[in-house]
C-alpha cells in the first residue's frame, strides 16, 4: 500500500479537480474523519473534539448512517459537517460511472450534504464531473494530509508524526472513526489537537460557503 503523507502539488494537478487546501489568512486546520458513523469510535472522536471545542467534518457511509442513526445525530446536535462517502465504500477506479452515481445519491437518502469525499480518493474524471453537474451537484473534498490511521503497519507514533510534521494553514486532514484505524487513532488524535491548540491554531468545520468564497 503505498499513499504520501502529504500531497504534493504534481498529484493535485494531476487529479484535475477537488478542493485539496483551504487557503486563509488565519490559523485553521480542518480535521476530517472518514468511514463511520460508528458506535464507540466516533463517539470517541466527538468526546475529544469537545475538550477543544474544535469542529470537524465527518465523511459518512450510507450503509453505517442507516445502522447507527443515533451516532449520526450526535454528530450534527454538536455542531459538526458532515460529508458523502458512498452507501456502500466503492472504489471509483472499480466502478462504472453509473452504479457509482447511483450509489452515492442513495448515500444521499441518509447524508443531506452537498460534500463529497470518493472512498480511498478513487474517482474517475467521468464520475466527478457526473456529480459536479447534478441538480444539487457536490463539491469533492479531498485532503492535504493524510494521518495514515488506516496503514496497521505503521505505529501510532508515527501517525501522530504524519500530522504535525506536515500541515500547514488551510490544511486538510484525514482521520477514520472505525475499527480498522481505532489503535492509530484512539493515540494520535488526543495529541494532534493539545499540539496545535498550543500553537494558537481552530479547528474548522468545512461549509460550502467556505468553498465557494
Amino acid at each position: 500500500m503505498f499513499y504520501l503523507a502529504k500531497t504534493p502539488s504534481w498529484l493535485i494537478k494531476l487529479y484535475g479537480g477537488g478542493v485539496w487546501r483551504l487557503l486563509n489568512s488565519e490559523k485553521i486546520i480542518y480535521l476530517t474523519f472518514d468511514d463511520g458513523p460508528h458506535p464507540e469510535i466516533t463517539r470517541f472522536v466527538l468526546s475529544e473534539l469537545d475538550k477543544y471545542q474544535a469542529k470537524a467534518t465527518f465523511f459518512c457511509i450510507g450503509k453505517n448512517v442507516s445502522l447507527y442513526p443515533e451516532v449520526y445525530k450526535d454528530i450534527l446536535e454538536k455542531g459538526h459537517a458532515v460529508g458523502n462517502h458512498t452507501y456502500h465504500h466503492l472504489n471509483g477506479w472499480k466502478t462504472g460511472t453509473a452504479d457509482y452515481v447511483t450509489d452515492v445519491l442513495h448515500a444521499r437518502q441518509y447524508i443531506h450534504s452537498a460534500l463529497f469525499r470518493p472512498p480511498y480518493g478513487r474517482s474517475t474524471r467521468r464520475q466527478r464531473e457526473t456529480l459536479s453537474k447534478l441538480a444539487e451537484p457536490f463539491h469533492e473534498i479531498m485532503w492535504t494530509v493524510l494521518s495514515g490511521d488506516f496503514d496497521k503497519r505503521i505505529s501510532p507514533q508515527k501517525c501522530y508524526k504524519n500530522v504535525v510534521n506536515n500541515v500547514v494553514d488551510g490544511s486538510i486532514v484525514v482521520f477514520h472513526d472505525s475499527e480498522k484505524a481505532y489503535e492509530r487513532l484512539r493515540y494520535s488524535l488526543p495529541k494532534v489537537l493539545e499540539y496545535f491548540a498550543n500553537q494558537g491554531y481552530q479547528f474548522h468545520k468545512i461549509s460550502t460557503e467556505i468553498i465557494e468564497k
